[in-house]
């Protein structure tokens, strides 16, 4: 069983074909996955994917990028629906420096007051950092007390160093199709000497299609291409990195079993 732990099913161009896409999945070995939010009207649909479909699940945040629309009724709507047994994360929550202008100050802002969120309701988070790894990583080091419940870098692109940290603070990582780009060999070194039990698997779909789809929209159905790019890098079978990846998203994700 394979699990797309970062999906965002609600984008304009899944949502109109929704029931293919899930059917795909399953056919792909994709059994379940988690759609993330990025601002308060995608938390509310993605509930009612989670909701519709058994094998979807909830992971409900607020981006950096849409730091404008975090309220504390967002907070509120999180806090009221914490009995909601398909919600299993917080997310996606992080640091974005890469448009400019970018309000850091609200940024961490924001990024704290979910990290304090998901510890008071006990939930993992999904991590996004662009351009930000120093201070993201210097973040959580110093707010380590809030990740009791785990977590994992979303779409990581970092260094060795970077990992050493991201595993002292009890997170993981997830891969996506970048995994299987052609131009991406210096990430391709490093995926082949990541530890294993810091591998989980996304699609981030729609975005990052895998090789050779690059450019196309991506669905849950493709993460398999990603899958069997890493089992080649880490020297395994596809039947062994999916079993890892799957214990490994399953330790962090607790709902999903």
């Amino acid at each position: 069983m394979l699990i797309d732990v970062h999906a965002h099913l609600y984008d304009k161009n899944l949502i109109e074909k929704i029931d293919e896409i899930i059917l795909n999945a399953e056919k792909s070995r994709v059994q379940k996955i988690i759609c993330v939010s990025d601002n308060p009207n995608s938390a509310k649909q993605v509930l009612k994917l989670s909701k519709k479909y058994e094998n979807v699940y909830a992971c409900l945040g607020v981006h950096p990028c849409e730091e404008r629309l975090y309220t504390s009724e967002f907070a509120d709507f999180l806090i009221n629906n914490k009995q909601n047994k398909k919600i299993v994360g917080i997310g996606e929550i992080g640091l974005d420096f890469h448009y400019e202008p970018f309000n850091k100050e609200r940024q961490i802002f924001i990024f704290l007051e979910q990290l304090k969120l998901a510890n008071d309701l006990k939930l993992p988070v999904q991590l996004h950092c662009r351009d930000a790894m120093k201070d993201m990583l210097e973040l959580l080091r110093k707010n380590k007390k809030l990740l009791k419940h785990g977590g994992i870098m979303h779409c990581f692109n970092g260094s060795l160093d970077d990992l050493k940290v991201i595993s002292e603070l009890g997170l993981k990582i997830s891969i996506g199709g970048v995994a299987t780009f052609k131009n991406a060999k210096t990430f391709q070194e490093l995926i082949s000497k990541i530890s294993l039990d810091l591998i989980t698997f996304e699609t981030d779909c729609p975005y990052l299609s895998p090789h050779p789809l690059r450019g196309k929209i991506n669905e849950p159905k493709n993460l398999i291409l990603t899958a069997k790019k890493v089992a080649d890098l880490k020297n395994l079978t596809l039947d062994e990195i999916i079993k890892i990846s799957t214990e490994n998203s399953l330790q962090v994700f607790k709902k999903l079993k």
